[in-house]
């Protein structure tokens, strides 16, 4: 009985953390922007947030649940001090990805319990796009501005970063500890671990750069084709505009005339037709192959480095325990990084994330073990 109320409690509390957590950021992103329509948006959206957070404790109150709002937690604070380094973009985008993983838990909660579902349950994800799209003071401009801070997430340095470390050590440590179990850690480790280092990077710096390369060579034809019809076809293009407008919940006088006011400006209304029919930001175009090909080979290497280290110094048992440990150690690290993402507990990722890469490493030195041993024989 004792266990079935605890872990309710503890969802409640996790979900009341949760609230504040995003009102504390939104306030954060709100005092950082520069612009003050777009700050006045994240503002409200803070204090929509603290609304939730207090109704919240008012209702679990009500339900014999004594509960007081939190602080901002240490992931909240990490959050925003990345924002103040790396731009609060990314933070945006994780407040998103979080307020879309509340919405698939209620969703799936409702069904499971058979209670109808109000359509209501999207409001978190969908309020800043609400407020967008009532706040008339606000240019089109600051709109693409919010939104491109939405998209940059997509590829954002944090996240890459984290992936691609873990990539490099989970691999390598993979190849060393298979090498080391053939040769009991003795002559070759060295030089299969750097060699899989070098591959591994220059494989993951290749992809990266084919991948960016690509992209931007396939919306580049795109907005030129974009471009075409709005030249030889402009009043095809004003009406499509138009429909886009109405699609967004625009009365269809105003979206009209938005549409013919925009189609003034060849440019302007390329630049609107490209983000809203096509889905491609501009600002995406701009990024380097060949900076996203060297930064992912750096973090790639990064990981790949860590259980390598020892076998500079040292050879045998002693150089297999230390590269274990150093990996360990990685490992851990990484998998706190990953919970800026998912928001889970840090020991919980940390040591899941070690338990998953020390397993790895088992089955590959099995294997190594299996065919020095026969090798040898």
């Amino acid at each position: 009985m004792a266990t079935t109320s605890v872990i309710p409690e503890k969802r409640y509390r996790d979900s009341l953390q949760t609230e504040v957590d995003a009102a504390f950021l939104y306030g954060r992103i709100a005092a950082a922007e520069e612009v003050p329509a777009i700050a006045n948006m994240f503002r409200e959206l803070g204090e929509i947030e603290q609304e939730h957070a207090t109704k919240m404790q008012a209702k679990l109150q009500r339900d014999g649940i004594a509960i007081v709002l939190p602080p901002p937690s240490g992931r909240a604070r990490v959050l925003d001090r990345i924002g103040k380094i790396l731009g609060y973009g990314y933070v945006v985008g994780v407040l998103m990805d979080t307020e879309k993983s509340i919405t698939a838990a209620q969703l799936a909660q409702k069904e499971k319990s058979n209670i109808p579902i109000s359509g209501d349950e999207a409001n978190h994800v969908k309020i800043l796009q609400a407020l967008l799209s009532s706040k008339s003071r606000v240019s089109g401009e600051h709109i693409a501005r919010i939104e491109g801070k939405h998209r940059s997430i997509g590829g954002n340095a944090l996240r890459a970063a984290v992936l691609g470390a873990n990539d490099g050590l989970v691999s390598n440590m993979s190849l060393v500890m298979g090498v080391a179990g053939a040769t009991d850690g003795q002559s070759g480790v060295l030089l299969a671990g750097m060699a899989g280092l070098l591959a591994g990077a220059l494989s993951m710096a290749l992809g990266e750069w084919i991948s960016v390369k690509s992209s931007q060579e396939l919306y580049e034809r795109q907005m030129a084709l974009e471009m075409l019809e709005i030249e030889t076809n402009p009043e095809g293009e004003r009406r499509e505009l138009a429909l886009i407008y109405i699609a967004k919940g625009i009365p269809e006088a105003q979206a009209h005339q938005m549409a013919a006011t925009a189609m003034q400006d060849t440019e302007h209304a390329h630049e609107i037709l490209v983000k809203e029919e096509l889905g491609i930001n501009s600002e995406e175009l701009k990024g380097s192959a060949w900076e996203a090909a060297i930064t992912s080979f750096l973090l790639f290497s990064v990981g790949a480095i860590l259980p390598v280290i020892p076998f500079f110094y040292a050879s045998g048992f002693m150089a297999i325990g230390q590269s274990l440990s150093f990996s360990t150690i990685g490992l851990f690290v990484i998998g706190s990084a990953i919970t800026l993402f998912t928001g889970k507990s840090i020991w919980f990722s940390g040591f899941r994330q070690v338990l998953f890469g020390l397993a790895a490493a088992a089955i590959t030195f099995g294997i190594g073990k299996l065919i020095g041993v026969s090798i040898a024989g």
